[in-house]
This record gives structure tokens, sequence and C-alpha cells, in this order.
């Protein structure tokens, strides 16, 4: 299985990129890591990039935050399905600083929050990898979630 982490703009930060470096590393025992960063833009144009970035036959996630909160290990159940159903791509989907478009979100398999409270966008994708590792490793029953 593929894990594609899209987003809006870069993470330029050293810092950042370490940490995150270090959970797709992680990720990466489990599943090929595909991280996608797009331009920022008008709406239309925003999301003719993100449908672009998008693999066919994906499973789509929005990170919303009005989207579902889910636990940790609910989240690794919703990975675990996927791949028993032999998904080839779960793919992430992190807007700019207006979100996602809404046609887009909409059309999600999973509209997903980390969080009622709003994020920065770096920190957003931070939190995303360090669960989506955490969900790989609930599957695998290893102690990282203990």
């Amino acid at each position: 299985m593929r894990v594609r982490i899209i987003a809006v703009g870069k993470a330029k930060d050293r810092d950042l990129r370490s940490l995150l470096g270090d959970y797709y590393a992680r990720i990466g025992r489990y599943a090929k890591l595909e991280e996608v960063e797009i331009k920022d833009g008008k709406e239309a144009e925003v999301s003719d990039r993100l449908e672009r970035s998008i693999p066919d036959r994906s499973r789509v996630v929005a990170l919303e935050v009005d989207g579902r909160a889910l636990s940790s290990h609910d989240l690794a159940k919703w990975i675990g399905r996927a791949e028993n159903e032999s998904v080839q791509t779960v793919a992430f989907l992190i807007g700019g600083a207006y979100g996602l478009p809404q046609e887009l979100s909409k059309r999600a398999d999973l509209r997903l929050s980390l969080s009622a409270m709003t994020f920065p966008h770096r920190l957003a994708r931070l939190v995303l990898a360090e669960q989506v590792y955490r969900a790989f490793s609930i599957l695998r029953n290893e102690p990282y979630d203990h």
C-alpha cells in the first residue's frame, strides 16, 4: 500500500522537515510514503492541482476541522480495512489557509478531524504523520502505542 500526503503549501522549516522525515521514514517500514506539496492559489487552481495529485482508485481522506473525530485505534482500523481491501493508495489531503475546496472535500471517502481546534497547516501535517505511523504500529501490535 502507498500513503500519499498531499498538502497545499511547502513545509520549509528545517526543524519541521527533520521531524516529518523521521515519521516518514518510520511509516516507510509499512508502506511507501509519498509527500506532494502543491502551490496555493485560487480555489479552482488548488482544486485542479489536488485532483491531479490523487492517484486513480485511491481512498481519499480530507482533513477538515468539522470532519469525523477518530481515535488512534479507529484510524488504525480504517487503514487496516484499506490494506485488507487491497487499496493501492490512501491519499490524505491537507488544505491551505482557507481549507480544502468544498466539492473535493465532499467527495472524500473520509472527512477526518485531527481536533476541534484549528492547527497551523505545518502542525497538522506533523500530527497526521505521527498518527499514520501510530496506526501502522497498532495494526502490527507493536509497543509504540503504549
